[in-house]
């Protein structure tokens, strides 16, 4: 009769252990898959005001380059005395 108390008062232990770890593991899939949302998310959006910032100074440049002569660079040819 003990023997029989004791395996089931251990049965509910391990079944009650095994369902708070679903729950702990289903908070931390939440957590985890918000953190790689968000992060995600702020990285494009980095990435597209960086895109148009270098694409608004490279009109910028070549729009007051258009009027400016361009230099040629020197030969790098040692020269002869």
């Amino acid at each position: 009769m003990v023997e029989y108390l004791l395996k089931t008062l251990l049965l509910l232990v391990v079944a009650g252990f095994v369902s708070g770890c679903a729950h702990i593991k289903e908070a931390g899939r939440t957590i985890g898959h918000t953190t790689r949302d968000v992060t995600r998310e702020i990285g494009h959006g980095t990435r597209d005001v960086a895109k148009e910032i270098g694409h608004g100074t490279r009109d910028a440049a070549n729009t007051v380059g258009d009027g400016v002569k361009k230099v040629v660079k020197p030969s790098t040819a040692p020269a002869e005395y």
